[in-house]
């Protein structure tokens, strides 16, 4: 490595709800962090929008945090983690034209069907790596298409979320990672491009959409203008990283097929790592953060966004309360396994894997009078847990071989609770990462790699990783586990139709 001893890098971490950046050493110890808050608006049902200036606000006010904290000179590079199948729409101008749209959002779920139909779920599928689901930029752009003509005939460039503060951080045309531009649904997976058969259907051109670039590229330098705006150096490199849940991986170090990593976060998302290129309806594919190899993931787009929502929602003062959680973790404690008859299926913005259902929603069954605030905290948290357990169970018959760990992270794997019912529901250890900010640690792993440190991303990776603290299962609770599993697989198709009819149902009374 050719740097000096107190070298760093930052990993910015443009997540759903806030910014963190993280300056990180070789032996990848965070010395300084930023955060910033992003705010995240629900304008009307099921629609889920974000301000792209605000992407660059909170970027801005973490960076001059963290980079305060340690002196600019310090600093030899930069790399992004970003909120993946997340888009904005910018004039020629680099103005916004057009409220961001999250992946949260819903609005699209007739065009996931029609697009579908008309291309071809199957060739979708295969190019992208992606069942046909509402998650993806590809159908919110049909959407636009057919509901905003003149909105997306004015639109220049439609970008992600690290292709926008790339830009303003460097100047220049828009540049991403590869890892960021295969979530947005319109990425040649084995190919490594943009799709010229999806750009076709859409009637983009490849000009509109960012450079996509393998991981660790320099994407450009930091500006004289991004440098007073930030405290940065003039000429600070910044390099490809990308989405979220593949830096969350690489932060981890999955980059071995046994081990899982499990971001319990906004979304839960999990991966294991192949060096092979397949699709199944279990997962989807992602390109992995290193460049070399895929991701098989699972997602359930309902996770700590859910645990916020009861809190936020039911809870006197929220999570304004500072001792809010502390105090619903000790009360579901002392609650049995399955929550005094409580079962919930987490679904409150549809099911990805294995269901594939744009219309499933939320389900609260045996509710009572006998049922409080900590059944229904703990009965979220079961939910959660079961699904992925299913899931893991699903991607490992279609493998072939078993999951021999998960490695946690995200803000839910501070919950002791949670963290040991996945160990005991799963039967499989769970390996606490002494770094929750994984998707930051990844960037700067990849950082770390574009700045010369390391000869390879995996490299830095294997040196950057840390420790993890092992929480093992239990076996007898994991038999009772299993047993409340077999009721949960039962859940969804009994309720699925109803599901779906009430869906149609709430559209209907909106429109009329």
């Amino acid at each position: 490595m050719s740097k000096a001893s107190d070298s760093l890098v930052i990993g910015l971490d443009s997540s759903t709800q806030s910014t963190k950046a993280i300056a990180w050493t070789a032996a990848g110890e965070a010395v300084a962090e930023g955060r910033a808050p992003i705010p995240l608006f629900n304008p009307r049902l099921d629609c889920f929008e974000q301000d792209p200036l605000d992407w660059w606000e909170g970027c801005v006010t973490a960076l001059t945090d963290c980079v305060a904290q340690v002196g600019a000179e310090r600093i030899e590079g930069l790399a992004i983690s970003n909120q993946r199948e997340t888009i904005a729409f910018l004039d020629a101008a680099h103005e916004p034209v057009y409220p961001a749209i999250t992946w949260l959002d819903e609005r699209s779920r007739a065009q996931v069907a029609s697009f579908s139909e008309s291309f071809g779920a199957e060739r979708i599928h295969r190019i992208t790596g992606r069942p046909v689901d509402i998650t993806p930029c590809l159908y919110r752009l049909v959407w636009m298409r057919e509901n905003e003509p003149e909105i997306y005939a004015r639109t220049a460039h439609f970008v992600d979320v690290q292709s926008y503060l790339v830009q303003r951080l460097a100047g220049g045309p828009y540049r991403t990672g590869w890892t960021s531009a295969d979530p947005m649904g319109l990425f040649d997976m084995e190919a490594k491009c943009w799709s010229a058969e999806l750009l076709n259907a859409l009637e983009i051109d490849v000009a509109q959409l960012p450079e996509a670039h393998p991981p660790g590229t320099e994407l450009g330098r930091i500006t004289s203008e991004a440098a007073a705006a930030t405290g940065l150096k003039a000429g600070t490199p910044i390099y490809a990283a990308g989405g979220d849940g593949q830096c969350a991986g690489l932060g981890t170090n999955c980059v071995q097929p046994d081990r899982a990593y499990i971001n319990l976060g906004t979304a839960v998302v999990s991966g294991v790592w192949s060096p092979d290129y397949r699709v199944g309806p279990a997962w989807r594919t992602e390109i992995a953060a290193q460049g070399e190899g895929y991701i098989f993931e699972n997602c359930l787009r309902s996770g700590t966004f859910l645990v916020d929502w009861f809190v936020d929602r039911f809870m006197p003062g929220g999570r304004s309360d500072p001792e809010i959680f502390s105090r619903l973790e000790a009360e579901a404690l002392e609650v049995p396994i399955g929550s005094n008859g409580l079962l919930i299926q987490p679904y409150w913005s549809g099911v990805m894997d294995p269901h594939w259902d744009t219309e499933a929603r939320g389900v609260i069954l045996g509710l009572s009078g006998s049922h409080g605030a900590a059944q229904i905290y703990r009965a979220i948290l079961e939910a959660i847990t079961l699904d992925q357990v299913m899931r893991t169970r699903e991607t490992e018959r279609a493998l072939g071989h078993p999951i021999s760990h998960y490695v946690a992270i995200g803000g839910g794997a501070a919950s002791p609770l949670w963290r040991q019912m996945l160990a005991d529901a799963s039967g499989k250890q769970v390996r606490i990462s002494d770094t929750v900010e994984a998707s930051a640690l990844g960037a700067g792993m990849t950082a770390a790699y574009g700045a010369g440190w390391y000869p390879s991303i995996v490299a830095a990776a294997e040196a950057m990783s840390g420790e993890t603290t092992a929480i093992e299962p239990d076996a007898e609770k994991g038999a009772r586990y299993g047993a409340l599993l077999d009721i949960y697989r039962d859940l969804y198709q009994a309720t699925s139709s109803i599901n779906r009819r009430m869906v149609q149902f709430a559209e209907e009374g909106t429109s009329a």
